[in-house]
């Protein structure tokens, strides 16, 4: 039954679809006297309601020496409090009929809660318990320490081509902190005292380091009320928040290395160091990421899958990050294909984005894709809070769910041109050949 209960939450979630075109998330945001921002988004559609609370700590906050400390408390902070008892903080969501979640990025950690709507009082309660009574002591820490390094091993260590990001990023970059993924050193984790875990939680899991959202069927006036009775009491953090304000140098030469994993195909990896989400390029970069490989008409499926059947599998993204990030190319090379050569044909194709306008077709059609893209991206409730607290927390502006897709609109093809001249080049990139081991 209580699956059944889950279930349905979720699949009545979906139904906030948008078709056809963006619709227009209406939200109120305010300030607590502790520093802890609130934005409430009412949507009456469905009898589900949305908890998020998003902290601004991810791992480039961290001590370079005590690496994946914002991943621990990501799972540190589901041990419970001082009125929930250990381990019983999920049971208390499904039991209600809810699900939960979180995740830590480089930049921020997020929970949520999705609940029936008359259950908000509960989803409150325990994002305020969690806030102020986090339960941060040896018993969950050792156990913690188990949970976390296990993960590293089975998602990054033991599986095939799982070491990629951490690979990248420490070539990708020399200085800025990026240059460690969120789940971090399992050494780093292990030799931690748990002085060190306090301290990390006392300066970053504390009002005014931290948005609230609260999104679905409920009353504005009467949620505020809400807010103000489980938060308003929760003291201000006594700490000064640490942001590391190193910026990285631009690269001047190439990068290349070879991986040796256990794997059974290879794969060829680009990596280009970008500009930060919201900057002014970032855009037109990211749009040619979206051209190089967003579905079977994209400019790298058809010449190197379809064409000249170089590859199996091809494609790029973007890692949007508060500072500046990266744009990733992954390729496989189809069966008795060098890896060289694939790499070669890739090239090829860059080249042409750097030396020729896109046609007006690609240029509609890529709008099209970034149109559809936004729209998909708002169609739970639990991805509109989401995304107004990344907007708040990392662009400082929420209101960006309904105008960010206006600074894509806006990019021309000479936008594009001049952002694949400056950045996708030879020097500005990391190559890495994943290649099976030999016995």
């Amino acid at each position: 039954m209580r699956k059944l209960l889950t279930a349905s939450l979720i699949w009545l979630a979906c139904l906030s679809l948008v078709t056809g075109q963006a619709v227009q998330i209406d939200f109120v945001e305010y300030k607590l006297d502790n520093g802890l921002h609130v934005i409430l988004h009412q949507d009456n559609s469905t009898p589900i309601v949305v908890t998020n609370i998003m902290y601004h700590v991810g791992s480039k906050n961290e001590n370079p020496e005590r690496t994946g400390f914002a991943h621990f408390f990501e799972h540190l902070m589901f041990e419970g409090t001082k009125h929930i008892p250990r381990g019983e903080f999920t049971e208390y969501v499904e039991r209600a009929g809810g699900s939960l979640n979180a995740y830590t990025s480089n930049d921020v950690t997020n929970y949520f809660v999705l609940l029936p709507s008359n259950q908000l009082e509960l989803g409150l309660w325990l994002e305020s318990e969690r806030l102020l009574h986090a339960v941060v002591d040896s018993v969950g820490i050792a156990t913690q320490k188990d949970v976390v390094i296990e993960e590293k091993k089975q998602m990054y260590d033991n599986r095939p081509y799982g070491t990629i990001l951490l690979e990248t990023l420490k070539r990708a970059f020399s200085e800025h902190p990026y240059r460690w993924a969120p789940i971090g050193d399992e050494n780093h984790i292990r030799d931690a005292e748990d002085h060190e875990f306090e301290a990390f939680h006392e300066m970053f899991y504390v009002p005014n380091n931290a948005v609230l959202v609260i999104a679905g069927d409920i009353d504005i006036d009467e949620t505020k009320r809400l807010v103000e009775a489980y938060f308003g009491e929760i003291p201000k953090g006594e700490h000064d928040i640490f942001r590391p304000e190193v910026v990285e140098p631009r690269r001047n030469r190439e990068i290349r290395d070879t991986i040796y994993d256990n794997i059974q195909l290879p794969l060829v990896l680009q990596a280009y160091n970008i500009p930060a989400r919201g900057t002014e390029d970032f855009y037109a970069v990211d749009m040619v990421a979206t051209l190089l490989s967003r579905g079977q008409s994209s400019r790298l499926h058809q010449r190197l899958v379809d064409q000249q059947r170089v590859a199996l599998q091809v494609s790029a993204q973007s890692l949007a990050l508060e500072d500046p990030g990266l744009s990733l190319i992954l390729a496989f090379p189809n069966m008795g294909t060098d890896p060289e050569v694939l790499e070669n044909a890739i090239n090829a194709e860059l080249e042409k984005v750097r030396t020729e306008l896109i046609t007006e077709f690609e240029m509609d059609k890529l709008r099209n894709q970034i149109e559809s893209q936004f729209v998909n991206s708002n169609t739970t409730m639990a991805s509109r809070a989401n995304s107004l607290a990344s907007y708040h927390t990392v662009l400082g502006d929420a209101g960006r769910i309904n105008t960010e897709i206006e600074r894509y609109m806006e990019v021309t093809r000479e936008d594009i041109l001049a952002a694949a001249q400056r950045y996708f080049t030879e020097e500005n990139r990391v190559v890495l050949y994943y290649l099976p081991k030999q016995d």
